[in-house]
């Protein structure tokens, strides 16, 4: 009886092609992590920057500076975002201090509950932006705008609401 169990599964697996068994290297652990995720019309690339709201933003620009030995941007008042911004240069990617221009400002509101300041938001850069935007809408993840607006650094930008991000403010930019 087991032997002709045996005889019937090898006659199966004789008439399987190798295309619809899956791989050892798609099996294996070692792999890389995009494996079996389809592919998109977009790519999402670096961490550009980490955003931090701050209360006294030219205490916070002397710290990283004249404390930490870091590159630090001039203060760019940005009024259709509401905010001042300064950039901190980090070699692989950036620190945005982040300063309220202006009562409504949402950095205003943000400092209104966190007093000290703090993480407010990150940036990843990604090749489409409107692809991007396409697909995430696809996919139900609310955006903040209803078009992409240009960001601190000339390029257009995206803000994916929290609720949908694990909790995390998220700003997509074009590279």
């Amino acid at each position: 009886m087991a032997s002709s169990l045996v005889k019937v599964a090898v006659a199966g697996l004789r008439r399987c092609t190798w295309n619809t068994l899956p791989s050892l290297r798609a099996l294996s652990s070692t792999g890389t992590a995009s494996q079996g995720v389809p592919q998109s019309v977009w790519k999402l690339g670096r961490l550009n920057h980490v955003a931090i709201a701050v209360p006294d933003l030219e205490k916070a620009t002397a710290l990283y500076r004249d404390v930490l030995g870091a590159k630090v941007s001039s203060t760019v008042p940005l009024p259709e975002h509401g905010v001042y911004t300064v950039f901190v240069e980090l070699g692989n990617t950036k620190l945005e201090l982040l300063h309220p221009l202006g009562e409504t400002s949402p950095i205003a509101g943000f400092l209104l509950k966190n007093k000290a300041g703090g993480m407010h938001h990150i940036c990843f850069e990604v090749d489409d932006i409107n692809a991007a935007i396409a697909d995430l809408k696809e996919k139900n993840i609310r955006l903040l705008s209803p078009k992409p607006r240009i960001g601190a650094h000339g390029k257009p930008v995206m803000f994916l609401h929290p609720k949908d991000c694990d909790g995390v403010l998220v700003e997509i930019e074009e590279a």
